[in-house]
Order: structure tokens, then C-alpha cells, then sequence
């Protein structure tokens, strides 16, 4: 989900954690010779509906536009859908910047497959966007790795249309199949930083880019990410675009939807090593005994709703979990060295807004959420944690023997 506004007041923290993107200003890039960007924004929801922030984000994809000068080979195509779904191009002609309605589309489920792929096909299958590399942000609420319709669910995408829709990520997968291969995929989402998603969909981007927690109501800073948005392998400098917007003006006290002061938390992976980090991770656990009651109660949790729900998930810190399993200090080290390899840019104000709990504390994170299975014998829990055992993430890591 993205985060809704609601009034608490709280207090603030001025030191600001930060993982990359040093004290100089990175010099900027010029941008590829040809590259087509899809931003595909599902916003008719049933759940704290979107709508409301898509006009901002498309003035702020504009401005971006309007600050390259030679767009020449450079295609940005939105599909929208807030009721009235729409594709349309923005470009910079001349220094005009204008929006043009490539296809218009009847009131549909834009979390479905057939109707994803249809869109997909209308961009990446159009001789007019062909292009030496591709982007994609897929813009939405989000719940991660769990399938619909387990009682416990995480997805990418809700559409309210003929009922509550949600894109799985197995679905989101064989849509990808059909499409070219991206040096970015960006969810802007909240709690799509899993690495359980990433590892899902590492052989169709270089780099994934998102959000371990809840991420502000106006999403992603479009305006910032460019012109690295049209830049072959920028990921970093995208995602350190939209973290200094909101560290420019956090203060660790609640704002609003206009004015977000409360910061926001952003990590990217490398996907060729995301193999790697399994393989790290599987050595890691090799011989480790844990009780899973302790782990989940010890391990910082970036989902900050009700524990107390029989089908609560989490979504636990992958770095701090691993040194709550891991005691060879040399092992942990070799682990360390994997994950770092694979999360090449993590940024974090000190604190981030939850509209459960309001202002928290991001002492302790590092970047990338880990599912820690349910002890529990609900049903709900037990079709989790079947869910969670026919993931790819689940069997390269070796996770069977802690005997999850």
C-alpha cells in the first residue's frame, strides 16, 4: 500500500543514516542513445484508493521531461488507470513538454493478467518504442510475495474493478516473460523490498529498486530521477533522487500528503548477485537450530500493523535476522560480504511514518524484509508457510533446514 496521512504528532531525530551516495554531488549522466521507460500506474483501488496522487506524479514525470534537452530516441509511456484507463506519452518536443493519448482502453481489472500484458504488448511491442534498453516502474499498493487468496495475502497491484483484484507475483512474472529484458524494474509500492520478490524476478532486470515499509503517500519523486531514469544502469542515482527529496525536508514530525516531512527508506539490488546471496545464505544456515517465536518477537519488523492478527505476515529485517541465526562470526562475515555485494544502495531517514503507529524508529534496519515463518497452527498460518515453501527464494537459500 502507500501511506495515507492520518495526524499524530511525534518528535525529531536529525541524523540521517545513509549507505551511498557520498558528500559531492553525482555528476550527471547523458543519456542513452535509445531507451524506453513504462510507468504503469493501477490506482482504481478498493483499498485506500490512489487516484488522488497520480496528477502530482505525472506533473512530476513532466518536470523531469523538461529538464533533458535532447530526448531524441527517449520514449516515458504511463499507462493510468483511475477508472478511465488511458496510455499516453510524455515528451519534450522543443522544450514543450505535452502529453499525447496513445490508446484508450474500456473500464477494466488493471491488475489482471491478460489485460497487463495487453499494455505491455502495446509498448514493448511497438516497432515505435523499440529501443537498445527498457525501464519499468510499476506504480500501486503493495503486499510482497504472498498469493491471493490465501487468508494472509501480499501482492503488487489492487483494482477495485468488478470486484477487489490483485496482481500476484507469479502472475506479474509470466507477463515479463513476454516482454524485454530491463535494466531497472522499480516497484512504488509499500513493502516490496522482499527478497523474496527480488529473487522472484532477477532474471528480468539488472536492477530492483524499492521500498521495505510503507512508502510516502506521494511515492517515488519522479522529478529527481531524471535524467537517470533514460541512464543504462542508474539505478542508484534514481533511488538517491527520490530519498533526498524527502530527506530535504524531514524533520521527524508529521506533515502531510504536500508536505511530507517524515521521511522514507529506499534499497536497491543487484540481480546478478542475487544468486550469489542464496547461495551465501544456504551455507550460512547450514547446522543452525532456531525457534521461530523468539526470532519473530527479536528481529525488526517493518510492518508495523496489528501482531495480534491470526493472519499477520511481517516483514522482517534480512540482515538482522541473519545475525540472529548466524553466532560463526567468520561465517556471518562471508554472508555479510554476499548481501553486500547484492544491496548496492540503501538510504533511510531515522525515522518513518506507519499510519498504524505513526513515527518509528529505523535504527535497526538495513534494507531488505525476510519472511520468518508462523509457529502458529491456524489454518492461516499453515497456508502461509506452505506459500512460502514453494518460493524460489525458499529452496535456493536452503531454507528447509531450519525447517521452515
Amino acid at each position: 500500500m502507500k501511506t495515507k496521512l492520518y495526524h499524530i504528532l511525534f518528535f525529531f531525530f536529525p541524523l540521517l543514516m545513509s549507505a551511498c551516495g557520498g558528500d559531492d554531488p553525482t555528476p550527471e549522466p547523458s543519456v542513452d542513445g535509445k531507451r524506453t521507460v513504462l510507468v504503469y500506474m493501477a490506482a482504481d483501488n478498493s483499498i485506500n484508493p490512489l487516484a488522488g496522487f497520480t496528477d502530482g506524479d505525472l506533473d512530476e514525470l513532466k518536470a523531469g521531461m523538461s529538464s533533458i534537452s535532447n530526448t531524441s530516441g527517449m520514449h516515458l509511456l504511463v499507462y493510468i488507470d483511475t477508472g478511465s484507463p488511458r496510455l499516453i506519452e510524455i515528451e519534450n518536443k522543443g522544450g514543450n513538454v505535452c502529453e499525447t493519448i496513445i490508446k484508450e482502453y474500456e473500464d477494466r481489472n488493471s491488475c489482471g493478467v491478460s489485460e497487463t500484458q495487453e499494455v505491455f504488448n502495446d509498448v514493448f511491442g511497438n516497432s515505435l518504442y523499440k529501443a537498445e534498453s527498457y525501464g519499468l516502474i510499476y506504480w500501486s499498493h503493495g503486499e510482497g510475495w504472498i498469493p491471493t487468496p490465501l487468508p494472509s495475502t501480499r501482492w503488487i497491484g489492487n483494482d477495485k474493478t468488478g470486484g477487489g483484484h490483485y496482481m500476484n507475483i507469479e502472475d506479474l512474472k509470466s507477463v515479463l516473460q513476454n516482454a524485454p529484458h530491463f535494466d531497472f524494474i522499480m516497484f512504488d509500492a509499500c513493502f516490496m523490498q522482499s527478497i523474496e520478490v527480488a529473487y522472484e524476478l532477477r532474471n528480468f532486470c539488472d536492477y530492483y529498486i524499492g521500498f521495505p515499509a510503507e512508502n510516502p503517500g506521494p511515492g517515488a519523486a519522479y522529478d529527481r530521477m531524471f535524467p537517470y531514469i533514460f541512464q543504462k544502469g542508474a539505478a542508484v542515482e534514481m533511488a538517491v533522487g527520490t530519498f533526498s527529496a524527502y530527506d530535504e525536508i524531514y524533520t521527524g514530525k508529521i506533515g502531510s500528503n504536500s508536505n511530507w516531512t517524515m521521511g522514507t527508506a529506499i534499497d536497491v539490488l543487484k540481480s546478478s548477485e542475487l544468486d550469489a546471496l542464496a547461495a551465501a545464505t544456504a551455507n550460512a544456515l547450514s547446522g543452525v537450530v532456531v525457534d521461530r517465536s523468539v526470532l519473530r518477537s527479536s528481529v525488526f519488523d517493518y510492518d508495523r500493523r496489528s501482531i495480534a492478527s491470526s493472519s499477520y505476515v511481517g516483514y522482517y529485517d534480512f540482515v538482522e535476522m541473519m545475525e540472529a541465526l548466524v553466532t560463526d562470526r567468520t561465517i556471518l562475515d562471508k554472508w555479510k560480504q554476499a548481501y553486500n555485494a547484492a544491496s548496492v544502495c540503501w538510504n533511510k531517514t531515522p525515522m518513518i511514518y506507519s499510519m498504524s503507529v505513526g513515527m518509528f524508529s529505523m535504527e535497526r534496519a538495513n534494507g531488505v524484509s525476510h519472511y520468518i515463518p508462523s509457529a502458529s497452527t491456524t489454518s492461516a498460518a499453515r497456508a502461509t508457510n506452505a506459500a512460502y515453501r514453494s518460493t524460489a527464494w525458499y529452496n535456493a537459500a536452503g531454507l528447509s533446514k531450519l525447517g521452515w
